[in-house]
């Protein structure tokens, strides 16, 4: 119980897990296209690792997670940041086009988003998996789908939330427990190939030796063996469609602009004014913490996150409506 686990994962939580995903989604997976690491940042150190090499182009899409960044430097890879869709932060497909040459071994994508807590559509899906395929086949190499979804369980509803790793065979699923289980600190979550990706298996056996050299190796197996047991269960997420409806309801009659978010527990409306940077610092005299835009590729646009009680959301409130009022009133 408290040796180190075999490096791979404990075997009975990995196929506790791959019997999970085939009863969830319908793929055939089995333990061997399950690896155990320590956490979604962990399952993407090594997805990286797997499929890439150094001076090699990994892109991704705006708004993103800033910590892309080093994770991915650290590789020797080179991470390109596609430039957002402000209509609907779905995927700017025309720009991604444009940057998707023969030297990208892999597209890393966030749904549910953080920070924009926008879902991606079953046709954004579609689109994307078209292309990297047509590109796979014109550059002679696979381009990898990274899917990071520490977020998959915290979808509103009547959102369209589709399966990443049914569009596309070459897609690698990087999933975090932090979320869905509200424990982020007990750091487990796992990889998962797809079991139609040319050399699964060999991929996650791979991640075994990658997990020895950059020292993320045996996640803690308590907590291997505990979330085994609750797989098909959540902590009370309910409570994030409640704030947000709160939030986006208030913001649009302040005059925000604002993509109502399909999931998550953030919200990325437009400041009041054009450096995101200045208006948030405003804010903080009225004991309003937000986070500016400009480290997640959308200058302009700011985070507000509600994963607190539904009481300290309403409280809020009134400060926001007093910042608002008092700074932009001319607005």
């Amino acid at each position: 119980l408290h040796g180190y686990s075999p490096s791979l994962g404990i075997t009975s939580v990995r196929e506790a897990i791959a019997e999970n995903l085939e009863k969830r989604f319908g793929l055939p997976y089995r333990k061997e296209h399950i690896f155990m690491a320590s956490g979604a940042a962990g399952a993407l150190a090594h997805a990286f690792r797997l499929v890439t090499e150094p001076g090699d182009e990994i892109l991704t899409f705006a708004p993103f997670f800033p910590e892309y960044h080093p994770y991915v430097d650290l590789t020797g890879a080179v991470l390109k940041v596609v430039p957002p869709n402000l209509e609907n932060f779905q995927i700017n497909f025309e720009a991604f086009e444009e940057m998707l040459t023969e030297k990208v071994k892999a597209v890393l994508i966030n749904t549910p988003n953080n920070p924009s807590g926008v879902v991606y559509s079953t046709p954004t899906l579609q689109r994307l998996a078209d292309i990297l395929s047509e590109k796979s086949k014109e550059y002679g190499h696979i381009i990898y789908l990274i899917s990071d979804e520490p977020y998959r369980e915290i979808v509103f509803e009547g959102v369209d939330s589709p399966c990443v790793s049914y569009f596309y065979d070459n897609t690698i699923m990087c999933y975090s427990f932090s979320k869905s289980l509200s424990l982020p600190g007990e750091r487990i979550g796992y990889v998962a190939v797809n079991p139609a990706c040319e050399d699964a298996e060999t991929m996650i056996n791979m991640c075994g030796q990658i997990s020895r050299g950059i020292g993320h190796n045996c996640p803690p197996s308590i907590i291997q063996l505990a979330v085994a047991q609750v797989l098909d269960k959540t902590a009370d997420l309910s409570v994030y469609e409640t704030n947000m409806n709160i939030l986006y309801k208030e913001l649009t009659e302040l005059g925000f602009t604002c993509v109502k978010p399909g999931g998550t527990f953030y919200i990325f409306p437009k400041a009041l004014e054009e450096d995101a940077k200045v208006f948030s610092q405003k804010a903080l005299k009225y004991d309003l913490v937000l986070v500016p835009g400009d480290s997640f590729g959308a200058p302009g646009y700011f985070r507000m996150a509600y994963c607190v009680d539904t009481e300290k959301v309403e409280r809020s409130l009134e400060a926001l409506r007093k910042f608002v009022k008092t700074e932009y009133a001319t607005i």
